[in-house]
């Protein structure tokens, strides 16, 4: 490999303060400037998190307005729609509502909706109507040959409720060796533990939320898995092997489930991280609510700059449109504008192709070529990147690699450089290497128990052997002018998270964006003029799918 910045180098930022940003960030470069330009960075998130884009929710006016913007922000810069010419690839989805007015009872515990626990269907069958339901709980409800862990053994779930532990083993015991430590594996991410209980035949699976294993309070659990919730379209024998229903229960109310059965959940729980752990609960579940389902296409947008040297090899960049729209149902604002999830990153992907485009103006176009996706139901359980991973308008095989982003750094600049899942691929020594002109390091992230890595587009493209990374921000202020900034803005955006207040702020610092949209940049653009093909190291869930060239 020859070196990483061989044909872009960054200059060195000055560190900025509380005082507003320069308006541009520049770059020197052997044969051109590149400018990432603060103002239309700015405007792009202030736009596209406006009430008038109505949280972006797919399927929705909203959806039609961000369509639009990005298709002409697209066209307007010179790149080329991939889908035959058209920059929209249909992506079939089916939304399944929840009636509010739900009767649900669990070991004799009349629960109630949203206070007590959300719960929905992925069902056309016009409602859910359980009775008598046996309960059982099966622990993390994980089946890992490779960790010698099945928490399903020796017993039939058919017609039964799953009850499950959100996270895995490795978080409650870090340092006992188990799966990966506090840093989640797949296994703790909802939606294996849905498919894992379809796949056991269950009827339904209820996963127990508690805040510090699932990184998230009990709002966002209210907030994203109420309302409209949108599915890719599976064919009707996937569907029918989907648990009937689905959904999450606080710990509370778990606590009282558990003692009703005799049990206490703290002890089970603990029992549940020594190892492989199933118990009946000699408990019923009576669960009625009606349920609609509709059909409608939602869309990726997917715009390229082809290569000059191999055009059928490509850089894929990614970042999610989709927020979660309006709640009617609540008082007050009811449109979750979702401005730093995502309308940040998806201005962070047209503020690069803005330079890659103005490259190729100038002749100097890049030897790859250069894709962008904008993905439509990230929110909703990477709907759009799943889709695309599957139904690839470039072939897998001609994919170098992914960079993702979500969510970009409004809190000012920082020395460290956050990698998440860090450790996985050949691909993060090009971020390295970007980091070596600004002096900053690179580190995994603070809280790998939150399974970061699983959570954005680019773990679809991770699953088809795709090398891609997920980074930027970091946990070190540059100055104590910032780190004062920081502390600010954290306590303005505390509980904005998947809420009605993640809204565009004029007062945002986004020196620290603009830095790491530059590492994202120089990365991509020192890989596409090169022959080099990164792939997975040994020991991580992809090696067999793309191995690392080192090895």
């Amino acid at each position: 490999m020859r070196s990483l910045l061989s044909v872009s180098t960054i200059a060195l930022l000055s560190a900025c303060s509380q005082q507003a940003p320069e308006t541009s960030h520049n770059q020197s470069q052997t044969h051109t400037q590149v400018e990432f330009n603060e103002a239309r960075f700015r405007e792009d998130i202030k736009i596209l998190s406006s009430d008038k884009f109505e949280g972006r929710a797919p399927t929705t006016q909203g959806e039609k307005l961000t369509l639009d913007y990005l298709t002409s922000a697209f066209k307007e810069m010179g790149l080329q729609g991939a889908n035959k010419g058209d920059f929209l690839q249909a992506v079939p989805m089916v939304s399944y509502t929840a009636a509010e007015d739900q009767s649900i009872n669990l070991a004799g515990n009349k629960l109630i909706h949203r206070k007590d626990v959300v719960l929905g269907s992925r069902h056309d069958n016009g409602g859910v109507n359980i009775k008598h339901a046996p309960l059982v709980f099966v622990g993390y409800g994980i089946s890992a040959p490779e960790y010698d862990w099945n928490d399903y053994q020796d017993i039939d779930m058919t017609g039964k409720i799953a009850v499950i532990l959100v996270n895995d083993p490795g978080f409650a015991k870090p340092a006992s060796g188990l799966f990966n430590g506090k840093a989640m594996t797949y296994y703790g991410r909802w939606d294996y533990k849905f498919k894992e209980a379809s796949d056991r035949g269950a009827l339904g699976a209820i996963i127990i939320h508690d805040t510090a294993p699932a990184s998230y309070p009990w709002s966002v659990v209210e907030n994203s898995w109420t309302g409209a919730q949108q599915d890719l379209v599976q064919s009707k024998e996937e569907q029918a092997k989907r648990v009937q229903v689905e959904g999450w229960i606080t710990l509370d109310a778990a606590t009282e489930l558990f003692a009703k059965s005799g049990q206490s959940l703290p002890k089970l729980m603990k029992q549940a991280a020594n190892g492989p752990l199933n118990l009946p609960l000699e408990q019923h579940a009576d669960i009625q609510f009606a349920n609609q389902a509709e059909y409608a296409n939602s869309y990726n947008v997917v715009a390229t700059l082809p290569g000059k040297k191999v055009p059928d090899e490509h850089i894929l960049f990614s970042a999610h449109w989709d927020h979660i729209g309006v709640d009617t149902s609540k008082d007050g604002d009811q449109i979750y504008n979702g401005a730093l999830d995502n309308a940040s990153g998806t201005a962070g992907i047209l503020e690069i192709a803005r330079q890659f485009a103005q490259q190729a103006r100038d002749g100097q176009a890049s030897e790859r070529s250069i894709t962008f996706i904008a993905t439509t139901g990230e929110e909703q359980g990477l709907l759009g990147s799943r889709y695309y991973a599957a139904n690839p308008l470039y072939p897998i095989d001609k994919s170098v690699a992914v960079f993702n982003l979500d969510s970009t750094n409004i809190y000012g600049r920082t020395s460290d450089y956050t990698i998440v899942g860090k450790g996985k691929s050949e691909l993060e020594e090009y971020l390295i290497e970007a980091l070596e002109p600004l002096q900053r390091t690179a580190r995994a992230e603070k809280h790998p128990e939150s399974g970061g890595f699983f959570r954005s587009d680019h773990f679809s493209f991770a699953q088809k052997g795709i090398p891609a990374v997920f980074a930027g921000g970091g946990s070190q202020p540059v100055d104590e002018a910032t780190s004062q900034y920081k502390d600010k803005m954290k306590q303005m955006m505390k509980g904005c998270y998947h809420n009605t207040c993640d809204e565009y702020r004029e007062d945002w610092d986004l020196s620290g964006a603009l830095e790491d949209i530059s590492i994202y940049y120089n990365a991509a653009h020192s890989l596409a003029n090169s022959d080099d093909w990164p792939g997975y190291y040994q020991g991580t869930e992809f090696h067999s799918l793309r191995a690392a060239k080192s090895e």
